[in-house]
């Protein structure tokens, strides 16, 4: 199942924007899906809970935006969107046309629970620093 390949490395990349942030845990994550990823999102959403079991996004709401296809049309210069199997220029109708977007799969957003406590400890409690 390529999904829970693509999934599994998901968690890792969520895991340490959550640890550059100092999250307790993930919330929710945004993936975007282009229709020429490759990727199935209903099986990517079905993948999600078991490749984040026992990290920060354990638990977290995986939403699957979908994204267009967009085509750059090499004889008018229109963009435009094209449907995923029919890469052909909306504005002429001519199929000499490069692919814009829609074969993505882009981590979107990461929403996160961060303990904003003050730091009580005192001074000369802390930790040293490692010199």
């Amino acid at each position: 199942m390529h999904e829970l390949a693509v999934c599994q490395s998901l968690p890792r990349q969520v895991e340490a924007i959550a640890r550059q942030h100092g999250a307790r845990v993930v919330t929710a994550v945004t993936v975007q899906v282009g229709p020429l990823s490759g990727v199935v999102p209903e099986l990517l959403a079905h993948a999600f809970p078991l490749a984040s079991a026992g990290t920060l996004a354990q638990g977290a709401q995986l939403q699957l935006d979908s994204l267009p296809v967009r085509v750059h049309c090499e004889t008018c210069g229109a963009d435009s969107e094209a449907a995923p199997n029919r890469l052909l220029c909306a504005a002429c109708g001519d199929w000499h046309t490069r692919l814009l977007s829609g074969d993505e799969l882009l981590l979107g957003s990461v929403e996160l629970d961060v303990d904003d406590a003050p730091d009580t400890t005192r001074p000369d409690e802390r930790a040293p620093c490692a010199e």
